[in-house]
């Protein structure tokens, strides 16, 4: 054989050796060279989840109860959610406190990434607004200036879970113990809803809560009196009574319309002194498909390291603040003060 021959065949070997690689290492570059996972939402939003299934199957039923705002706009769609809750707490030594709160969201195009408005208020004159808008995120007190949130570390996306997690929370501080009956259909705002009339489970049937890490005790003097109190009730509260509605959407099995009104207490042998709470919930989903055009707020406060705080409390009260001397930036003690790196 000669040397050309010899050259060429070695060529041939070398390609059939690529050739017929590892299958582990086809396995690796499949992996690596294929497409992003979309978000779990995303995925979770093309679930089927029967409407008509959610009186038998509790798996269901809990899915569609606790469905998240990112993926009820992955469904949906542009919406507006608006959602009244009522707090009545009486007990036998106090004089009965109420509140009522409203949340209002609108969510724009873009699924769970899209813009989004979203406000709370209270009776007590205490709320919140946080809105995205092109991927910024600005937020503030009731009647705080806006600030921007360059960093907002998933703020945004808690606080709309948040807002739209009325029927969630609910269902939870009830144990798991709302029974949906079905009652056939109905309209909503165009769309053929599945209705179902809610009443209290009985204990047996609801589903074992998840156990909880030991709530972490004070190490001088134990908590404090209301402190106790909340721990007591959330730890000995029994649901009373349930009833209400609920309307969810035939076509993406989501919570259009719900109406809940329940009570619960702790007997006076588990506490200092016998309470009841009622909690009402008024919450319905309305112009579906419409693009709200959200804007960003035209006058905001630019996101900031570390805000002055007591700095600017001196000076608008006209206290000249200590500037600091050669002497004192000299000294060893006078170190300089950490950044605080979570900002606001």
């Amino acid at each position: 054989m000669s040397r050309l021959k010899k050259s060429a065949f070695t060529l041939a070997m070398a390609l059939a050796a690529v050739g017929c690689s590892d299958p582990v290492d086809k396995a690796a570059k499949a992996r690596i060279f294929s497409p992003e996972d979309p978000p779990k939402v995303v995925a979770s939003a093309k679930e089927k989840l029967p409407p008509e299934d959610v009186a038998d199957n509790p798996q269901v039923a809990r899915r569609i109860l606790g469905m998240d705002a990112a993926e009820v706009t992955e469904r949906l769609g542009p919406h507006r959610y608006q959602a009244t809750l009522g707090y009545e707490w009486t007990s036998e030594a106090s004089i009965p406190v109420k509140l009522t709160e409203t949340r209002t969201f609108r969510a724009g195009p873009g699924g769970v990434s899209g813009d989004f408005h979203g406000v709370l208020e209270n009776s007590r004159d205490q709320g919140l607004e946080v809105m995205r808008v092109g991927g910024q995120v600005f937020a503030r007190n009731r009647y705080g200036p806006f600030r921007q949130r360059l960093r907002d570390r998933g703020m945004a996306e808690r606080t709309r879970a948040e807002l739209t997690g009325a029927i969630r929370d609910f269902d939870s501080l009830f144990q798991g113990r709302i029974k949906l009956t079905p009652e056939g259909t109905v309209t909503h705002e165009g769309r053929t809803a599945w209705r179902y009339v809610v009443t209290l489970a009985p204990a047996a049937q609801a589903d074992a809560p998840r156990p909880l890490p030991p709530m972490p005790q004070a190490k001088k003097g134990g908590a404090d009196e209301t402190t106790v109190r909340r721990a007591n009730f959330f730890a000995h509260r029994l649901p009373r009574s349930l009833d209400g509605e609920v309307l969810v959407d035939s076509a993406t099995s989501v919570v259009l319309k719900a109406r809940l009104d329940g009570r619960m207490g702790v007997p006076g042998d588990k506490t200092p002194e016998a309470a009841e709470l009622r909690l009402t919930l008024e919450a319905a989903l309305s112009e579906v498909g419409k693009d709200p055009r959200l804007q960003p707020p035209e006058d905001f406060l630019p996101d900031a390291d570390k805000p002055q705080g007591i700095a600017d409390a001196l000076d608008a009260f006209g206290i000249q603040r200590k500037k600091p001397s050669d002497s004192d930036s000299a000294s060893p003690e006078a170190a300089p003060e950490p950044e605080d790196e979570e900002g606001t």
